[in-house]
Formats: structure tokens, C-alpha cells, sequence
């Protein structure tokens, strides 16, 4: 099966014979963590309602 590398959209063969996959190379793996640990990958969020945080019960009187 061939997929696309997510960092430079080479084709790429996902097979056990690639130990970079889904990347093509190891530096394309490199710059993709690179870029997560700049925090350059985001996950979109909902703003919370307070109300629907937990925020446990601070009745409990065990030490």
C-alpha cells in the first residue's frame, strides 16, 4: 500500500520494510516531531462552561 509522507507528500510504501512509517526517511520523522514540540500541531477546543467542570467534592474529611 502506498500513502503519502505527511511532511514532504512523497509516496511511500507502509510496509514492515520501512521503519520510518509513515514518514519516507528519518528526517522528515524528525522535522514532524520537531514541529509538535514547538507546539506547531494544535488541536482545536471548545470553550467550557464552568458549571459543567468537575470540581470533585471538598467535603471528604479523611485524612
Amino acid at each position: 500500500m502506498l500513502v503519502d509522507c505527511p511532511t514532504c507528500k512523497k509516496s511511500v510504501e507502509w510496509s514492515e520494510s520501512n521503519p520510518h512509517r509513515p514518514f519516507c526517511s528519518e528526517r522528515c520523522k524528525l522535522i514532524d516531531l520537531g514541529a509538535w514540540a514547538n507546539e506547531e500541531y494544535r488541536v482545536p477546543a471548545e470553550n467550557a462552561d464552568p458549571s459543567d467542570l468537575d470540581q470533585g467534592d471538598h467535603t471528604d474529611t479523611q485524612h
